[in-house]
């Protein structure tokens, strides 16, 4: 499956990256590198990661470091709908 970002989920991403360039932005580039490249393994093996019925319908979540990957595996392509802090209020954040 094909990948595709939510504009919330771009723009989480892109404060994600902001906040860790704050201390050490070498780190901030790779590590949303690293995120993107995790998201293209969901794409590949969609229904691996745990179902969160709670935040909606067919929702899923992987979890990267301390950040959660929500996202909807809908055919043809993954939608990534949000990438969020897992100390985070996620329903509120849906």
């Amino acid at each position: 499956m094909g990948v595709l970002f939510t504009p919330l989920a771009e723009t989480d991403l892109e404060e994600i990256g902001d906040y860790i360039a704050q201390d050490n932005p070498a780190r901030a580039l790779t590590f949303i590198q690293e995120i993107r490249a995790q998201c293209q393994r969901i794409g590949k093996s969609p229904l691996a990661y745990r179902a969160r019925p709670e935040l909606g319908d067919s929702i899923r979540s992987c979890p990267f470091g301390n950040y959660i990957i929500l996202y909807r595996p809908d055919a043809p392509d993954v939608l990534i709908i949000r990438v969020l802090h897992g100390a985070m209020d996620l329903p509120r954040h849906i």
